[in-house]
């Protein structure tokens, strides 16, 4: 079978990575790229740096990747699907709900993939630890908080902290625990003079009741990305930075002291940290969405899905500005 003719629009912090996956996976060959502000990075090799998308189109391409900021992706997106063009939009899926709803409609009238860069999905990390809650290794899950945190990326210019980064971990959570949000209440600050918030704290339920907390912020010197599940047997740390998995079970050996004992309500059980092999996830990224556009079975993140994604975010931010719960 003939290779997929792979074509890339936007070759900025991002697309530069994207760029060098497509021309390492097999069964794709990146024949095409265009970026209307040029090749910053040097990533185009003996390509041309296309002027736009109708040329990217124009070079006979089945799948496109879309990495240009947020406010272009719908303008991108609908241009491919007409064209019948398989496409990979970075997160989020849109600037806005609406959005992202005519680009879900376009792909699925056309019969083609649309499907959403939520890499974290692919964090080798998270991936086990999905394996491991559905084997039953922590039980009833009770909580699942995540901390996502560092200092400002100048390249982010058109969404805020939300939309940028928390919208992970709306999507890895969701993932995770195989369960819808149901509500959410978020709070949010403006430290850093840009119109968009830098911090948000959301608190929320899941359809299964599982509660969940996340802290994001561009405010911080110090990069943070963890994931914590609480259950029953103990909580389980994915480090997404590092793709490492460490498991603090409660203990069952009762403590002598009671007044101890009554005050943790657990006991201090064994510590593991497990090992694994470790992918690069955006490479495991493209090879479901390569999947998935070949109809093999694939893990691919789908526009449906990325669209939550963005609601539950969008529901966070009207929170914030009303103070008050939102329903989903």
């Amino acid at each position: 079978m003939a290779a997929l003719r792979a074509g890339l629009l936007g070759v900025g912090m991002m697309g530069r990575h994207h760029a060098r996956v497509l021309r390492e996976i097999e069964g794709v060959d990146l024949v095409a790229i265009a970026d209307p502000g040029g090749d910053p990075h040097g990533v185009a090799g003996d390509l041309p740096v296309l002027p736009h998308i109708e040329a990217l189109i124009d070079a006979g391409i089945d799948v496109a990747v879309v990495a240009v900021p947020t406010r272009f992706h719908e303008d991108a997106a609908l241009k491919l699907a007409a064209a019948g063009v398989h496409t990979l939009v970075e997160k989020p899926i849109a600037e806005t709900v609406e959005a992202g709803r005519r680009m879900v409609e376009a792909f699925a009238s056309a019969g083609l993939v649309g499907a959403v860069g939520h890499i974290e999905r692919f964090n080798p990390a998270l991936q086990q630890l999905r394996r491991r809650l559905e084997a039953g290794d922590l039980g009833n899950v009770y909580q699942i908080a995540t901390r996502r945190q560092g200092p400002f990326p100048a390249r982010i210019a058109d969404v805020g902290v939300a939309k940028d980064l928390a919208s992970h971990d709306v999507d890895l959570t969701a993932w995770v625990a195989q369960s819808e949000y149901v509500n959410v209440f978020a709070q949010t600050t403006f430290k850093s003079g840009r119109e968009y918030e830098d911090m948000i704290a959301i608190t929320g339920r899941l359809a299964s009741g599982v509660i969940v907390n996340h802290l994001v912020n561009w405010l911080s010197p110090m990069k943070e990305r963890v994931t914590i599940v609480t259950g029953e047997k103990g909580a389980f740390v994915a480090d997404t930075a590092t793709g490492d998995l460490t498991f603090y079970a409660n203990g069952t050996i009762p403590l002598e002291w009671e007044s101890v004992s009554s005050f943790r309500g657990v006991s201090e059980g064994d510590v593991t940290r497990f090992a694994f092999a470790k992918r690069e996830p955006l490479r495991v990224e493209h090879e479901a969405f390569r999947d998935a556009v070949l109809g093999l079975p694939s893990d691919v993140v789908t526009m449906e899905q990325g669209l939550r994604t963005l609601a539950v975010v969008e529901a966070a931010l009207a929170s914030a500005r009303t103070s008050h719960a939102r329903a989903l």
